[in-house]
């Protein structure tokens, strides 16, 4: 057991004279990133493509005037969305999934009903407490302004004011009737 020890010590000290921890940890993260970078590119069977999810049922809202799917990125108060549909999620378009809460601080855009012709201020909140939902991303720009502007900007996590900072998801409230 002797003679193991000594040349399992001799190489040790062998490679740590030829080598340093900058160059071992650059090497390490190499490792990871080319990992990370190859993940996604390994073929997987996915249940969506971009700004739908195929596994959830078309919704309706009921009223004739709020025409579309609530669970569509193309439903008409997401214009300007950036997140997880909570209607994809186990809520709807106005209210949180179970075990979240939605947040105090939300970001407002004007979207226009295309049922009745007229534009509506639309309160979008985040529901936080539970990780990321991954279904349903929708990211709509419309009336997205730069961040020094942060209640019309939808790039801020929104989580602020709740028990927790964990994002879910995020719902579109209509706030009321726009002065246009």
């Amino acid at each position: 057991m002797s003679r193991l020890h000594d040349i399992t010590e001799r190489t040790t000290r062998s490679i740590a004279r030829r080598s340093s921890r900058r160059g071992f940890l650059g090497r390490l993260g190499s490792l990871l990133g080319g990992t990370a970078l190859s993940i996604p590119l390994l073929p997987v069977a996915r249940a969506s493509g971009v700004g739908g999810d195929s596994a959830v049922p078309e919704q309706t809202t009921g009223v004739e005037a709020d025409p579309g799917n609530p669970a569509s990125c193309d439903y008409w108060r997401y214009c300007g969305i950036d997140g997880f549909l909570c209607s994809c999620c186990g809520g709807s378009h106005n209210a949180c999934p179970p075990g979240t809460e939605m947040s105090p601080l939300t970001w407002i855009g004007t979207c226009h009903n295309p049922g009745d012709g007229k534009n509506y201020i639309i309160s979008y909140n985040d529901c936080c407490g539970k990780s990321s939902c991954g279904r349903c991303m929708c990211n709509r720009n419309e009336d997205d302004r730069p961040v020094y502007r942060p209640n019309l900007n939808n790039d801020i996590d929104w989580c602020m004011g709740t028990t927790t900072n964990v994002y879910n998801c995020s719902t579109a409230v209509i706030l009321g009737l726009a002065n246009t």
